[in-house]
């Protein structure tokens, strides 16, 4: 039986993360990955797939450009799925060999398999040519997540699909239902409207999006009937079928009836841990598969973590990625520190949202005295430039220290610009800092020092 010093269970945004952290300790590590392509759902059907295709859509249809020379301008007159899929397959295959490369030189080592455990330090890895034993003082389950299913929807691959099929569709339909109004079902609602489909989104909550800013919701929500998406809010799918026209019907508890050429089933994902056999190692998950961890990722086995999707919210490839190497330097006990407050959050609807920091809702519940600053693109050369005129960035300070308390955006390259806020905001400096500091221009960096001043303005006034 082989012997490591930490074994990962899974290749996605987490696990490589802590398989690297861990070989920089000059630690032996082994990373099973049961699929024959590493990367698991955040290479190969989730994160960049998602975020590939959308810049294809973006690209193909003409969409940031359309303000500029016309809505009927397109680069290419008639899309394809195989147009959209040819640049996910090449992003995908580039991020495969980076990942590969990256495993490679930290002397880490790939096994491929399906893993289960057969104590808390021992895992057997079953494949093709059979099954092997291992051992490791550290084990960090890092397995990811799932597209969840219902009995209420059943999904075919073709015209009913799951948020991992998308690709595997014939062809672009003339409309489309989404059932799911969370992050993954309304990217996907965008970019299918970008490029000119008929979309119905369906969602049982009041709003979309219910974490973010109220305000940078309801500016989303116009964009998408702006593309004239159909938004069903407070309402729930009772039961879906395929006619035998090859349309897909969709009954709502409402007694509704909505019709469309194909079906997106995208509520929520589970835990992929039903190969695990956590009892094995005197683990369990909860009812939606998720593993539950303490503040240093560690599951109530001491010796073994959990860090990524498989432990729930927020499930962000980023903050994953950060779990995965916390989780680590916790199990081997190297100093590591980092704040969950200060995490971004990207999410790559047309037009995109980012934030960092707490919403008006919250600091209203808390009763913090605050101040907003608002600054438009339609305001800023930069955002004339690209064509962008329906952004905006809003920053949240307190009205009596001035603290930068929170920063949210909504418009074309709003989860990079953010990046500058959310520096500000570790390092306290304060809404006067973007009062004295000099942006470059034409940008949109420019967007904070003229949020800055709206909001000092209005402090001014009071």
């Amino acid at each position: 039986m082989q012997k490591y010093d930490l074994i990962v269970i899974g290749s996605g945004a987490a696990g490589p993360r802590a398989a690297i952290q861990a070989a920089k300790f000059g630690k032996r590590v082994a990373l099973i990955e049961k699929r024959e392509a590493i990367g698991g759902a955040v290479i190969n059907t989730g994160t960049i797939p998602s975020k590939t295709m959308r810049e294809a859509v973006l690209h193909l249809s003409g969409y940031h450009y359309h303000n500029v020379y016309g809505i009927s301008y397109r680069v290419k007159e008639k899309v394809t799925m195989a147009d959209l899929s040819f640049r996910v397959q090449h992003v995908i295959k580039t991020e495969i060999d980076v990942a590969l490369a990256q495993l490679s030189r930290n002397g880490v080592e790939v096994l491929n398999g399906t893993a289960s455990f057969l104590a808390p330090t021992r895992v057997r890895v079953a494949n093709s040519r059979g099954q092997s034993e291992f051992e490791a003082e550290h084990i960090v389950i890092a397995t990811g997540t799932k597209p969840s299913v219902s009995p209420k929807v059943p999904i075919n691959g073709r015209t009913i699909i799951n948020s991992d099929q998308v690709l595997q569709m014939p062809e672009i339909p003339k409309s489309m239902i989404v059932v799911g109004g969370g992050v993954i079902g309304v990217e996907y609602t965008c970019m299918f409207a970008a490029l000119g489909v008929r979309v119905t989104l369906i969602e049982k909550r009041t709003r979309l999006l219910d974490f973010a800013d109220s305000e940078m919701v309801e500016a989303l929500s116009y964009h998408l009937r702006d593309l004239r998406v159909t938004l069903r809010l407070n309402e729930s799918v009772a039961s879906v079928e395929e006619s035998p026209d090859g349309l897909v019907v969709a009954y709502l508890e409402s007694k509704k009836k909505v019709v469309g050429d194909a079906l997106l089933y995208a509520v929520g994902r589970q835990g992929n841990v039903s190969d695990l056999n956590l009892e094995g190692a005197g683990l369990e998950a909860d009812d939606r598969g998720r593993i539950a961890v303490d503040t240093e990722y560690r599951t109530r086995q001491p010796n073994v973590f959990a860090a990524g999707d498989v432990i729930g919210f927020p499930s962000l490839a980023s903050v994953s990625m950060e779990q995965g190497r916390l989780a680590v330097c916790h199990a081997f006990g190297w100093p590591a520190h980092s704040n969950p407050a200060n995490y971004p959050y990207g999410i790559y609807t047309i037009p995109e949202i980012s934030f960092v920091g707490k919403t008006e809702e919250q600091l209203t519940e808390e009763d913090v005295p605050y101040e907003v600053g608002v600054a438009f693109y339609r305001e800023i050369a930069r955002g004339q430039i690209r064509g962008d005129t329906t952004g905006r960035l809003k920053i949240i300070f307190h009205r009596e220290t001035r603290e930068l308390l929170g920063v949210h955006v909504i418009g074309e390259g709003a989860s990079e610009l953010l990046h500058i806020g959310q520096a500000a905001l570790i390092l306290k400096g304060g809404v006067d800092y973007f009062v004295d500091t000099v942006f470059n221009y034409p940008t949109l960096a420019e967007c904070y020092k003229v949020a800055a001043f709206n909001g000092l303005n209005k402090l001014m006034r009071i």
